[in-house]
């Protein structure tokens, strides 16, 4: 079962469920997060609050995003209070694409370390359950003023060294009254990245990963499957230029997303009443790694049958001077 936003030709905003093939509006909800705050309110599971609304229009998905009616399938009406954050080096042969990424050899005498963090993950990623296990890699990306909708351009700013595709899986949170993180679903999302400037030195990770991301456009409800198979392609000219598989889910990572979650949110910060939170999962496959550079007009293209639609953005390059951004003194 999915959930999806979008807007209608009225131009109001509307929810939609879809089972298989047919979708449909969720009557009485303009956005997912009203609705998980209604299925907190009622002690209730997402789906249970979507499926208690009885069954609206029938939607066609595909011709909304065609059309370029289909919002992020989670956000906030203040985007300030969306924040966006992702976890690294978390899938089995990752640590190997950073080191590619990196231009660095895999030496038992020289390791890097990207390979120890993998190794810690390999070795305390997975605890008993109710257990706390190693803590892996993490990075802020922004807030929602960050994100682009489904089909909408990912720009890179004008100081960028390069603007990459990760194919990812997101999960998808909400924060409840009492400061509990409910976990809505997962998505597909693009976590798109610098990854010139994250070679120049590994310090300038944080640096590398303020750039816009995209999710969606449906949200996978319940539990990912442990075994994800999908598909990223970068395509010039309506051509493909570059494809590869992508594995995620549990089967292959070396974290459970249960010890992901656990360190994101054992910051008291992270757990603010009502505050939406996507955060990326990491990926193995880059293709900064197979050396394919970017162009603006490429198309990213990212699919995996469990979790719903296809993930369309295209790249924009800012193009306008960045001037010395200088500060005031009030």
């Amino acid at each position: 079962m999915y959930l999806s936003q979008l807007i209608l030709p009225d131009g109001s905003r509307a929810v939609a469920l879809r089972r298989q093939d047919q979708a449909h509006l969720v009557p009485g909800a303009e956005s997912t997060r009203d609705l998980a705050l209604a299925a907190i309110a009622a002690r209730h599971s997402l789906a249970a609050e979507a499926e208690s609304r009885g069954q609206g229009a029938a939607v066609d998905l595909v011709a909304a995003l065609a059309e370029g009616r289909v919002l992020l399938p989670l956000d906030h009406p203040d985007p300030a209070h969306l924040h966006v954050s992702g976890t690294g080096l978390t899938h089995l042969g990752s640590a190997a694409a950073r080191d590619a990424m990196h231009g660095a050899a895999i030496d038992a005498a020289d390791i890097t370390d990207s390979m120890k963090m993998f190794r810690m993950g390999l070795e305390g990623g997975k605890p008993a359950p109710d257990e706390p296990g190693v803590q892996p890699e993490w990075f802020y990306k922004g807030n929602g003023h960050a994100l682009a909708v489904p089909g909408a351009p990912l720009t890179a700013p004008a100081f960028a060294l390069d603007a990459g595709e990760e194919p990812e899986i997101a999960g998808l949170y909400l924060i409840g009254p009492d400061g509990r993180p409910f976990r809505l679903g997962f998505a597909l999302g693009n976590e798109f990245s610098d990854h010139v400037t994250e070679r120049g030195n590994y310090l300038w990770l944080a640096h590398s990963k303020l750039r816009p991301a995209s999710f969606g456009p449906e949200i996978l409800l319940g539990d990912l499957p442990r075994h994800v198979e999908g598909m990223s392609r970068i395509l010039r000219g309506g051509s493909v230029l570059w494809e590869k598989p992508f594995l995620s889910g549990e089967a292959n990572m070396s974290h459970s997303i249960a010890n992901l979650e656990h360190h994101h949110f054992k910051y008291a910060l992270f757990r603010q009443p009502g505050d939406v939170h996507v955060h990326f999962f990491g990926t193995a496959t880059l293709s900064f790694a197979d050396d394919i550079r970017c162009r603006a007009g490429d198309v990213f293209e990212i699919e995996a049958p469990a979790l719903g639609l296809a993930l369309r953005n295209p790249l924009a390059l800012d193009q306008r001077s960045e001037p010395l951004t200088c500060v005031e003194v009030l």
